[in-house]
């Protein structure tokens, strides 16, 4: 029965109480369940259990791709590659799994062999069997030929339109310094650095070939030896910027409110000291001037911080002596940066007075360090003389020396081969008037140390050779020497004042002074107050 007209379409409606015919209120009903698919952006009705349309809800079991069929679990790429995982089979000839083809029954490398492998053949060199030669070398001889690396530069030679002519004297000068793998990694470097376009002249490739940071790197250190010998360029600067970054970093942690003048004190040491080279007189090296700068930077803390004084123009005479008394063992070094500093700043006007002026030192002379026991002593003689192979060469030669013939760290790092004379077991270093006659012990320590250089095939002049200074002519650094002992527990200084304080209250100080090259005055300090109580006899009980 109609009732009346729908406001929509204009069809009948047969319900009261309603202005849409049934049609209109299903195509309503219908609308609220449509939503736009995240996947496809079609308003469609979503699946409850993906939130997605039904061919969004259709996905690969195997890698989540569309699936478009409704019958389908995966999609076409991986039910091919499903339907050639079933299909393999274990090859009859190789073992292998793979496709097995029809008119053969093998795989498909076994059905299309390569050419018959060459025969072993022996390497001219150490007669091993192998099918693989270079240059009628097996591999392991050829990667430790001396010549790989300067073929190595001939064939990057060819490839370059304008070769330098070092290029080959360059890789058998790093062939004859370092071992054959670095070298040929060294060459490989060059070759980028050689064809990247830029400027290839010896002093452009140098300073292109620096690494950033502390250390210039492997090929920049080579480089610059070479160079350097050969005269095609300038060495590099590396330590002077190091040192300036040392420099910098003093400056940078002063106050700063005291930082200025220090920065102004810092580059007046440096023009101080270009004019005493100038001049022909002794000038200050790098490590004074960070210690005059690190005194310098602990002064300023402890001025702002202990006595509130945020210039230099306020600063008493008492505040220099408590800042001195902080470390008593250290006040004749302290005081004399301290009093330069002051000097300076009253010549520019900083300051009004020179708190420095009615200062004194007040030290006692007298050596402060600490001894070996004669336990100690023995303890560490067995160690270094037991031929333990765990112990580094350098370790028992650098700690028989230092403990029996009291040698220096300047020493030890100076000491070179020549200076070695086997024949009359001695040692000739360069500070001390007469030759070092050497133990057995020292002996042996030092004639490992000999062997340990030569399997390096360093050309490197000192006796202890670093892995740093394999490759080149310096001597070991002061941070290696400060490390060498570690494993044993002690450090070169003590073992050097111990020998030299046995040396003292036994014999005159002036022989020993005379024996080993030092002043008789300076070795007065040794001879200590104290009575030390492990070089006491053992009472019998």
């Amino acid at each position: 029965m109609r009732i009346g007209e729908c406001v929509r379409c204009g069809g009948g409606i047969g319900r009261r109480g309603t202005e849409l015919c049934h049609r209109c209120r299903a195509a309503d009903r219908e609308a609220a369940r449509r939503n736009p698919c995240p996947n496809c952006g079609r308003v469609l009705i979503l699946q409850p259990d993906t939130g997605r349309c039904v061919t969004c809800s259709r996905t690969c079991v195997d890698c989540g791709a569309l699936v478009r069929r409704s019958t389908d679990t995966r999609c076409l790429a991986c039910r091919r590659r499903h339907a050639t995982a079933v299909a393999k089979r274990v090859c009859p000839r190789c073992g292998r799994m793979g496709l097995i083809r029809a008119n053969t029954g093998w795989c498909g490398s076994c059905s299309r062999p390569g050419p018959e492998p060459k025969p072993p053949r022996p390497c001219g060199q150490c007669d091993r069997q192998t099918r693989r030669l270079s240059n009628g070398l097996c591999s392991r001889c050829w990667q430790a030929h001396p010549d790989r690396a300067r073929n190595q530069a001939d064939r990057l030679a060819a490839t370059i339109t304008e070769a330098p002519w070092w290029l080959g004297p360059f890789a058998d000068y790093a062939s004859e310094r370092m071992a054959i793998g670095r070298a040929s990694q060294l060459v490989t470097a060059m070759g980028a650095l050689l064809t990247a376009g830029d400027p290839t002249h010896p002093q452009a490739l140098l300073e292109r070939a620096r690494t950033p940071g502390r250390s210039a790197g492997p090929l920049a250190r080579t480089l610059e030896d070479f160079f350097v010998e050969h005269q095609l360029a300038f060495g590099l600067d590396q330590p002077a910027r190091l040192a300036a970054g040392r420099r910098q970093r003093r400056v940078d942690a002063t106050p700063e409110a005291l930082r200025p003048t220090v920065a102004l004190f810092c580059d007046h040491m440096i023009t101080s000291r270009e004019r005493a080279r100038q001049a022909g007189t002794q000038p200050r090296s790098d490590s004074t001037i960070e210690s005059n700068l690190a005194i310098i930077r602990d002064l300023a803390v402890f001025l702002t911080t202990t006595r509130a004084k945020f210039d230099w123009a306020t600063v008493q005479p008492d505040d220099i002596d408590a800042f001195l008394n902080d470390r008593p063992t250290n006040r004749r070094r302290r005081l004399t940066a301290t009093r330069q500093f002051f000097r300076w700043a009253r010549k520019q006007r900083v300051v009004l007075v020179d708190p420095t002026t009615a200062l004194t030192s007040q030290t006692e002379r007298g050596f402060k360090g600490t001894t070996l026991t004669i336990g100690e002593q023995r303890r560490l003689f067995r160690r270094w003389t037991n031929n333990n192979p765990h112990i580094h060469p350098h370790e028992a030669a650098v700690g028989l020396l230092a403990l029996l013939h009291a040698l220096s760290v300047s020493e030890l790092r100076r000491l070179q081969a020549v200076d070695i004379n086997p024949a009359s077991r001695e040692l000739h270093l360069t500070g001390r008037p007469h030759p070092v006659p050497l133990d057995p012990a020292s002996f042996a320590a030092v004639e490992a140390c000999l062997t340990h250089r030569q399997h390096l095939r360093t050309a490197n002049p000192h006796l202890l050779v670093t892995k740093i200074t394999r490759p080149r002519l310096t001597p070991a650094s002061p941070a290696y020497m400060t490390h060498v002992l570690d494993p044993a527990g002690v450090t070169i200084k003590r073992l050097r004042s111990t020998r030299l304080v046995d040396l003292l209250h036994s014999l005159d100080p002036k022989l020993v002074a005379e024996a080993l090259g030092m002043n008789a005055n300076g070795l007065l300090n040794y001879l200590a107050d104290d009575v030390d109580t492990g070089r006491l006899p053992t009472p019998n009980l």
